[in-house]
């Protein structure tokens, strides 16, 4: 028996990287999933994985959380299939990365706040009243790159720390009706930074040795079950937290 048995949960960006680690983590513990993105062939090789690995049931819905007519349909489907929302988890971002911000365009700029401040807000908003309901949680990702002002992240920096901001009002507001919202910032092995390890070594051995624990996280075994216990019985009263699960890079005051 899983600590999440029967729930339903929401995970952008579902398909791959950080997002199908989380997947795995909360099938593990019993959650049925809608998992969404913006390639239905990856979308559902992972669901077919997770059905087999896991026996609880996948829904899938492509989706730019940059639109909200698709967010509004990611939630109208999951209650046509499940009828409730138990957890909405806000993983999947894009983002010019690399662009000083002198060299940064409009469209560079949007490009990060419409994937990652934009499509939060919408899934907040969209999913609140079944949340309600459910007394369930929401978690959202930030990162490092807002935290710290890493070079070359200004857009998706900004657009990870409007998240932080948002998310502090949201858990306010969300309180009283037994919803918990926090943040997770991750520093996580994806399949992006296998391929920049193996085309770099000497730039990644560089890379971890200012991280403590001399590792990236495993996405589903060291970023998921903070997530599931988030959005379980036992870490229900906590709400409004950023947390960052960075191997210690993220050791601040």
């Amino acid at each position: 028996m899983g600590r999440l048995d029967g729930n339903v949960t929401i995970i952008t960006g579902g398909g791959k990287g950080i997002g199908f680690g989380l997947a795995k983590a909360f099938a593990k513990e019993g959650s049925n999933l809608v998992i969404t993105g913006r390639t239905l062939s990856r979308l559902e090789n992972a669901q077919k994985e997770l059905e087999a690995q896991f026996g609880i049931k996948v829904l899938v819905v492509t989706a730019d959380g940059a639109v909200e007519s698709d967010v509004k349909n990611v939630i109208k489907k999951a209650i046509e299939k499940f009828g409730k929302i138990n957890a909405v988890v806000n993983n999947a971002q894009i983002s010019a990365s690399g662009i000083l911000l002198k060299d940064h365009t409009n469209e560079d700029f949007d490009k990060a706040i419409l994937s990652g401040l934009y499509a939060t807000f919408y899934y907040m908003r969209e999913a609140y009243a079944y949340l309600k309901e459910s007394k369930g949680s929401v978690i959202n990702f930030a990162s490092g790159a807002g935290l710290f002002g890493k070079e070359g992240q200004s857009s998706y920096a900004a657009a990870k720390e409007g998240i932080r901001g948002m998310s502090r009002s949201a858990a306010t507001e969300f309180g009283p009706d037994n919803i918990n919202v926090n943040v997770i910032c991750p520093l996580a092995m994806t399949e992006s930074l296998a391929q920049w390890k193996e085309e770099y070594p000497d730039l990644y051995n560089r890379t971890i040795q200012s991280v403590p624990m001399q590792r990236f996280a495993d996405p589903m075994t060291d970023i998921g079950p903070m997530c599931t216990f988030l959005c379980s019985e036992e870490g229900h009263y906590i709400t409004g937290e950023t947390i960052t699960i960075q191997g210690g890079s993220g050791l601040r005051p």
